[in-house]
This record gives C-alpha cells, sequence and structure tokens, in this order.
C-alpha cells in the first residue's frame, strides 16, 4: 500500500512539475495586443489607399446627363472607368427608362429613391437599402418627393453612360 501511496505522489509531483513548466514557457512570450478599430486603424500606412473623407468635406458638381443630380468622386473617373462617388438627387428628379453599359451599385443613405423596369413595378428605397443594376437593363429611376433630396453611395463598374430608351409606342405613332 505504501508503495503505491509512494506511486501515485510522484505521478502527481511529474504532472505538476510538466504543468509548471508550461506556465513558465508561455509567460514568457509577448503579450498580445487587442485589435480594435483604433489598433487596426493605425495599422493601415497612410499611403496604402486608405479614403476617409467627411461629407462635409466633398466637393459635389452637377451631372452633365441631368443638372438635378449632383456628383462628388472618391476613387476612379466616371468619364474613363471603374468609380466611385457620392450623389444628391433633388427631391421629385425622375429618370424615364434607360439604360447603363456596367453594373451599377447604390446605397441610399437619406431620401426615398425608387427603382424598377418601369413606373408601375418601381420600388421604393430607403436608408440602408442597396440597389445593384445590371449592364444593359431598362430601367427608371428617381427621387421621390416629399421626402428631402436623396443621398447615395454610387459605384459603376466602368465608364458612366445614360442612354434613354424609346418607346415602342412612339416609335409605332411615329412610323420608324
Amino acid at each position: 500500500m505504501r508503495r503505491l501511496f509512494l506511486l501515485l505522489t510522484l505521478t502527481v509531483l511529474v504532472a505538476c512539475a510538466i504543468t509548471l513548466s508550461l506556465l513558465l514557457s508561455h509567460a514568457q512570450e509577448k503579450p498580445k495586443t487587442a485589435v480594435t478599430q483604433a489598433t487596426c486603424a493605425a495599422s493601415i500606412p497612410p499611403d496604402q489607399g486608405a479614403l476617409m473623407k467627411a461629407f462635409d468635406d466633398l466637393k459635389f458638381a452637377p451631372l452633365p446627363e441631368n443638372p438635378k443630380m449632383q456628383f462628388a468622386p472618391l476613387t476612379g473617373d466616371q468619364t474613363g472607368g471603374a468609380y466611385t462617388e457620392m450623389r444628391i438627387v433633388a427631391a421629385g428628379t425622375d429618370m424615364p427608362i434607360h439604360t447603363h453599359n456596367v453594373e451599377i451599385t447604390d446605397v441610399v443613405i437619406r431620401g426615398n429613391w425608387y427603382a424598377g423596369a418601369d413606373m408601375a413595378s418601381a420600388k421604393d428605397f430607403g436608408p440602408g437599402s442597396v440597389i445593384v443594376i445590371p449592364a444593359k437593363w431598362p430601367h427608371v429611376s428617381g427621387c421621390r418627393a416629399g421626402g428631402g433630396d436623396c443621398v447615395f453611395y454610387h459605384e459603376g463598374k466602368g465608364k458612366f453612360d445614360y442612354t434613354p430608351v424609346r418607346s415602342k409606342l412612339l416609335d409605332k405613332k411615329s412610323g420608324e
């Protein structure tokens, strides 16, 4: 019985020694820094493409295709390739059926933006809504009256264009 007690005591002592050595080896490791928004942002070198602009600092200009729509470039160039920008559209502005040659994504920030295949099926989209318009898809869009101007983030996969779509009914009436 005494031998069994000694064997158990020795086993417990060996286990404690192993555990203690493991704890000491981990204690010598460099402490890990907690990841926060501040440490993450600080880890991005300022010359690595970070874009941070306050809305009040953006420079808006009228969109040539529609002066009721203003844009402020963020990245790229809408006249030559992929781009991102902020847009402001006056309440009550309607864009009749049209297409774009590239996919467009809009994220509504303020106002009541609408989009759809035609006015009858157009849906309203409030703040937080995301709209992806496929390339060459005929659609209507605009900012509903009564809810203030619409503000949204706008992204184009290539050069911006706006191509009005003629109604087939108009073509039949004009004999074309």
